[in-house]
Order: C-alpha cells, then sequence, then structure tokens
C-alpha cells in the first residue's frame, strides 16, 4: 500500500535498522486489528467481477493479457491486503456484474459502477467516488449536443446495457416532443470499447459516461473526437457486495476508510491520472 509502506520503510531507515522486506510490509496496526474483528476473509481467494474496458479504472494489461490494471484493480488489492485476503477476477458484460455477484458467482464488484437506488436492490454498496460525466461527440460536435437535453433530440446516443444514463436520456422524449422534435434513440453495446467505436465509425452522435473516461477516449482520439461538456449526475460509484453479507460490507467499509484515512485512495487516483476531485469518504447505500 503506496502511503502505508512508505510510511513504514521510512521510519525504519530513520532508525538504521535492517528488517526483512516481509517486515517491511508488515500489515498496519489499524488493519490487524480490522483482520482481528473480521477473521473470516483472512488467507481467502475472492472474486471480483469486473467489466475491464474502461482504461484508468480496469482494463487488460497491454503488457501481459493475463492481467488486469487500473484504479479500481489497485483499489481492490488494496483493501484484501488490509483485511488478509486475495482476489482473482472474472470478467463479465457491464450489465452482468449484478447478477454475477447475485448467483455467488462473484464475492465482490470494484467495476466503476454507480451506485443507485435501484442497483442497491440487488446489492448493498460502499460509495467511495463521486460522479462527473462527459458527453463525448465526434469532433466539432456536429450535432450541436450540450448536455443531457433536449440538443439531444433527434440524435443517437451509445451507451452500455444498464448504465444509469440510459433512463435520463429516455426521459427526454416527451420534451422533445413538445418542442415538435424526435425522440433520441440509445444504441446499447456491451461495454465503453464498443460505445466510443460506435462514434468513430458514425453510427451514433454521443457516448455519456465517466468524464474520466470520456477523457481518455478524447486523449487516445483527439482528431476524431472531443468532449461537448461535462455534466453532474446525482449518483456515487460503488462497491458492490452481497446483500446477505452485512459483516462482509462492514469489513470492506472499514479497511477502504482505512485507505482513505491513509491517503493512498487519494495517490491511486494520481496514479492513474484521474481526477483528485472524485475523492469522497466511504459511505453506505443499502435498500431493503
Amino acid at each position: 500500500m503506496i502511503g502505508w509502506r512508505a510510511a513504514a520503510v521510512g521510519a525504519l531507515l530513520a532508525v538504521g535498522t535492517f528488517v526483512p522486506m516481509s517486515a517491511q510490509a508488515a500489515v498496519p496496526a489499524a488493519c490487524a486489528e480490522l483482520q482481528a474483528k473480521y477473521p473470516d476473509w483472512k488467507g481467502k481467494t475472492l472474486v471480483n467481477a469486473i467489466n475491464p474496458h474502461t482504461p484508468g479504472y480496469e482494463s487488460i494489461d497491454p503488457k501481459d493479457p493475463n492481467k488486469y490494471i487500473g484504479f479500481d484493480i489497485d483499489l481492490g488489492e488494496q483493501i484484501g491486503e488490509c483485511l488478509g485476503f486475495k482476489l482473482t477476477y472474472k470478467a463479465v458484460t457491464f450489465a452482468a456484474l449484478l447478477t454475477t455477484l447475485a448467483s455467488g458467482q462473484a464475492d465482490i464488484v470494484i467495476s466503476d459502477i454507480y451506485a443507485t437506488e435501484e442497483r442497491a436492490k440487488a446489492a448493498d454498496f460502499i460509495t467511495y467516488s463521486k460522479v462527473f460525466d462527459g458527453v463525448l461527440v465526434a469532433k466539432g460536435n456536429p450535432k450541436k449536443i450540450t448536455g443531457i437535453n433536449t440538443s439531444l433530440c433527434g440524435t443517437a446516443a451509445a451507451e452500455n446495457t444498464g448504465y444509469v444514463e440510459v433512463p435520463l436520456i429516455q426521459a427526454l422524449g416527451p420534451e422533445c416532443k413538445k418542442e415538435g422534435k424526435a425522440e433520441p434513440t440509445i444504441q446499447l453495446y456491451d461495454n465503453n470499447a464498443n460505445c466510443i467505436q460506435a462514434i468513430l465509425a458514425g453510427r451514433a452522435d454521443t457516448y455519456i459516461n465517466d468524464v474520466n473516461t470520456v477523457d481518455n477516449a478524447v486523449k487516445a482520439y483527439p482528431d476524431k473526437l472531443e468532449k461537448a461538456v461535462a455534466v453532474t449526475i446525482p449518483y456515487q460509484v460503488g462497491i458492490a457486495v452481497p446483500k446477505d453479507k452485512p459483516k462482509f460490507r462492514d469489513a470492506v467499509k472499514a479497511a477502504l476508510t482505512e485507505i482513505y484515512k491513509s491517503g493512498d485512495q487519494l495517490a491511486l487516483l494520481k496514479k492513474w491520472k484521474l481526477d483528485p476531485e472524485n475523492l469522497m469518504e466511504p459511505g453506505l447505500l443499502t435498500v431493503k
């Protein structure tokens, strides 16, 4: 863990003491207390369901296709390190993240998923990041799209199946009719990469999603794409855990809180070039 490990090594160097590597990476006191309080998962290997098509958050390592990299990957492994468990990964479509968790094929979902009241009917969420959406369009913004508003009337939006942006766009239908315009149409895909390709291919006019994802797409195709605008939507990003495991939920939240307090969560945002403004103290979203 970035902050904890650095602090531990620094303290050891200050007193001039040679200590084996295993001792340098000793579990911080706060995590040792959590492992004593929540011993059920110590030494276990858990499954994290992810949709690995969001660069910066979770994606396939271009240097090793057998590995995943990103902010969420690092964050999940720090949580596991604090509580004493390791993670393996199950790659699924975005729409299958919560059903994979509910079926018991995964123990946790750390995959840039927005925590909503509707989704919280299927899983408990430990929230950990603010949400800012970006509106991705073709270079020059030929349809003059200005946000999730009637500028979308008559346009085609590419979105992932199950994304919270889908009902927000669909809700514009009546407003478009009042203005005598056509409703926006929505093309559903399984991952961010396919949504971005839909704009590049001219099949869709916009893709609205996490602003960091949109910024990364613009960096990848600076001559073909641009961010029309950034918008705020009333959600937070959350870690999903099974509703029937409240003790596990509390353990994950406690570990994440220690990572937040240590400064490691902020360091990870900077490491993966994500906006530090996304940082927020962990919270809970549960629905009975």
